[in-house]
């Protein structure tokens, strides 16, 4: 931001129903930040609202429901609105040769096309205004591939390179873009991608019904315990406060430590060697 320059302290956050969303509306709110928190189902805001929040319902795959949180954001902050979180996403998980199209099409009109779209509808309050944040909670899955997630890793890619070029474009207009790239944080995104493998993926028909035999678990199973390098969804909006709140954010902040060993495998290694190194993943 330039001298005169002023970030207003009102953030729009997506999928606060629980995990990243929820911990990231909580704790701004605590620093100070007017947090309008939003989720997919107007019961999950209701809760909301009855915790100290403000929030209303956001469907990213419902443009409607876009159009409206736009517009209640620009009456209630009289166009000031400062910072952006794009963070609602879901996975669905299975092989690539088993995705159906409408498998793509419907991850990608909420994982990215609803992203987009709300980004737009914000940016011009923050040109008027010479300054604003939008941050975009991507994951390590954004820069290095793994199997069985190729539906997710396909939005978060695109995902990335979106970002990269609006941040180039937005040079100049005291709007700063920024990814943040977790890696296993704790949440509900492994039991939520489970509706989404029923639909689309018959695994019970594909070439690698076997393999899928002895994945299931990784859907179903109730893990006793965290994963070894899982973190709480605390330490992605430890990254978001520095995001938001640091003169000069940097680009891109790695959470966990997979992320951070998959980003230097990915300066360092060659593509076959990477791919070898992240198949058992």
């Amino acid at each position: 931001m330039t001298d005169g320059q002023k970030l207003e302290r009102s953030i729009l956050v997506t999928g606060c129903s629980s995990g990243i969303g929820l911990d990231a509306a909580h704790r701004l709110a605590a620093r100070g930040w007017r947090v309008f928190a939003t989720c997919r189902q107007e019961a999950d805001c209701a809760r909301l609202r009855e915790g100290g929040l403000e929030s209303f319902r956001l469907d990213y795959a419902d443009e409607d429901s876009i159009e409206a949180a736009v517009a209640t954001v620009t009456e209630r902050t009289g166009g000031r609105l400062g910072a952006l979180f794009n963070n609602g996403a879901f996975a669905c998980p299975g092989a690539v040769e088993d995705l159906p199209r409408g498998a793509l099409r419907e991850i990608f009109e909420t994982n990215l096309f609803g992203w987009h779209d709300l980004t737009r509808r914000v940016i011009p309050m923050m040109r008027a205004n010479g300054a604003g944040r939008i941050v975009n909670c991507s994951s390590v899955l954004g820069f290095v591939g793994a199997k069985w997630r190729g539906a997710y890793v396909s939005t978060k890619f695109a995902l990335e390179g979106l970002s990269d070029v609006l941040r180039q474009e937005m040079r100049g207009t005291g709007i700063e873009v920024v990814l943040i790239e977790p890696g296993p944080i704790t949440s509900r995104f492994r039991a939520n991608a489970v509706p989404h493998f029923e639909k689309w993926v018959d695994w019970e028909n594909s070439a690698r019904a076997e393999e899928y035999r002895g994945l299931l678990h990784r859907l179903y199973g109730t893990r006793e315990k965290p994963d070894r390098f899982e973190l709480p969804p605390s330490a992605v909006t430890e990254k978001l406060v520095h995001a938001l709140e640091s003169r000069r954010p940097r680009p891109r902040y790695h959470v966990t430590t997979p992320t951070k060993i998959a980003g230097l495998a990915r300066r360092l290694l060659s593509t076959r060697l990477l791919d070898r190194v992240t198949a058992g993943s």
